[in-house]
């Protein structure tokens, strides 16, 4: 059984340097793997790209009024903090960590380790 790895990507030099939508989302690749960022009240976060439903573009989504994010193609709602499902229907959103530092912003990608290597 392997553990897990978190390795750091930096991603912009500023958060101006994106291409935020009216929504505070946008689509970005790092590290050949394609997430939605999320700007919200002051806060970042890191999502998977696409709806696990039916592969809806989550930077084409909306935030609903308490902050969680919402496919565009059917409004499946899902926490932007754990990446619960919080409309019922029992699916998991992959959700990133998202650090702004002095020296930029960082998105963090898990790295599965076996055996220690």
């Amino acid at each position: 059984m392997g553990d897990k790895k978190i390795i750091w990507h930096k991603i912009a030099e500023s958060l101006e340097e994106l291409p935020w939508n009216d929504q505070g989302l946008c689509d970005w690749e790092v590290a050949g793997k394609r997430v939605c960022l999320v700007r919200h009240q002051d806060r970042l976060y890191a999502c998977a790209q696409t709806c696990p439903h039916a592969g809806g573009k989550m930077a084409q989504g909306y935030l609903d009024a308490v902050g969680n994010i919402v496919c565009p193609l059917h409004r499946y709602r899902f926490s932007l903090q754990n990446g619960r499902n919080v409309s019922g229907e029992g699916y998991y959103l992959k959700t990133y960590v998202l650090e702004q530092r002095p020296d930029g912003l960082f998105l963090g990608l898990e790295q599965s380790r076996f055996f220690g290597f």
